[in-house]
């Protein structure tokens, strides 16, 4: 995971492999991990929207919504018109309830929580995938967005590193992620976008200026309406043409960015992967047939405990929290953690609070169960004493995810 990462750029003579993960309809996607029902229906997250109310914006559209004309940043009131309310139709003999979809406020906290969980598997993903072995970069742009520069797995075959990447994120957070993986970001951002939703796509150093000349204009990274419009205007349409327009008359219509969209229209684009702020938590599960048998999952979570609190202790990451995931069946993930008065190192304290945490499962089956440190610190600051740590006493942590349908490594939330 953290640990000191490497912004800098692989020396000339190597070429980067950028990787673009973008979690796909990432609000409905999480409204389908809290609500199995609504998988495969029409799903609505709206900005400023109450239930029943029909104020507010469209923040994420399920693809099922789409198909109905109902997009991103439309008002509700126009989707409503597009895509009725299901218990509105169910009330209306004028509606029809199989041509109606499902509509949820935005619930920021719970969203930011299954984003960690993805974006830990991020920075597990780039240890030691710098290009002289040293940790890669992890650039989290937005709660379900990022780019990786992992340069040290080469071009041999980055689509495996990728597959593991998506499947990890299934895994551990419950939702899809398209990748795109090019030699940089714009490129790689355009390749992520290319096969939604589920896709991956790898674009390596010499296809590059193939894979973009058939693209719409409005496909390339920086390049929005407005312009697309302006660029039609000049008979520029495609990638290929944009890159082969001359580089002055965009400068003169655009300014410096008419030169930067024509950079990525020919595939350049010198831009850094640099990292954004430290995880806030290390974690580390597995899955088990499910079972009740109390010495099989209290040793599973002895060996998990001891598994995070040598990585914390490698990173030179001190912890205020520690916490458990107990997945029961058939798909029901349960949280619970403790926070202390103080960040600590401090192995045999991570397995006992993760011990007396588990004993509220003591009579559940379980089929994965997980251990995290959370509310990471990594400055120099004196650790707090084990004499002088507390538990919070307010319970920590404690929430509960159903209908989640494939978990894996227990990551970052």
């Amino acid at each position: 995971m953290e640990g000191p990462l490497s912004p800098g750029r692989p020396e000339p003579d190597r070429e980067r492999v950028v990787v673009h993960v973008d979690m796909d309809c990432f609000y409905a996607a999480c409204e389908r991990l809290r609500e199995p029902a609504l998988r495969g229906e029409p799903v609505v997250v709206g900005m400023g929207y109450e239930p029943g109310d029909s104020i507010g914006a469209v923040a994420t559209a399920s693809y099922e919504a789409r198909e109905y004309g109902v997009d991103s940043a439309m008002p509700i009131t126009q989707a409503l018109d597009r895509l009725p309310r299901k218990v509105d139709a169910a009330r209306d003999d004028d509606l029809s309830v199989d041509e109606a979809g499902f509509y949820r406020p935005v619930d920021m906290s719970y969203y930011e929580s299954v984003s960690d969980d993805a974006s830990e598997v991020l920075h597990a993903a780039v240890e030691g995938r710098g290009p002289d072995g040293e940790d890669g970069v992890v650039r989290e742009v937005s709660i379900d967005e990022a780019y990786l520069d992992v340069s040290g797995v080469g071009w041999d075959d980055p689509a495996a590193f990728a597959r593991r990447v998506k499947q990890r994120i299934a895994s551990a957070a419950g939702v899809t992620a398209s990748v795109g993986v090019a030699p940089n970001m714009s490129t790689a951002k355009v390749a992520s976008d290319h096969d939604k939703p589920d896709g991956l796509v790898v674009v390596r150093p010499d296809e590059v200026r193939e894979f973009l000349a058939p693209l719409s204009v409005e496909e390339l990274h920086g390049v929005g309406p407005v312009t697309a419009e302006t660029l039609g205007e000049m008979d520029v349409e495609t990638a290929g043409e944009l890159a082969a327009a001359d580089p002055d008359a965009l400068a003169e219509a655009f300014g410096s960015r008419g030169r930067e969209v024509h950079d990525h229209a020919r595939g350049r684009d010198d831009r850094e992967v640099t990292p954004v702020g430290k995880p806030k938590s290390l974690s580390s599960e597995s899955s088990l047939e499910p079972t009740a048998d109390t010495a099989r999952k209290r040793q599973l979570v002895r060996s998990l405990a001891e598994e995070v609190a040598a990585r914390a202790r490698s990173k030179d990451a001190l912890y205020k929290t520690i916490g458990i995931k107990v997945v029961t069946p058939p798909f029901d993930v349960n949280t619970r953690a403790e926070s202390l008065s103080g960040p600590v190192d401090d192995p045999e304290l991570v397995e006992s609070v993760a011990l007396d945490l588990l004993g509220e499962f003591s009579g559940d089956r379980v089929r994965k169960l997980g251990v995290r440190v959370s509310n990471l610190d990594f400055s120099d600051a004196d650790q707090a004493s084990l004499d002088g740590w507390e538990r919070s006493g307010d319970g920590g942590e404690d929430r509960q995810r159903r209908g989640q349908t494939s978990l894996g490594d227990f990551s970052h939330g």
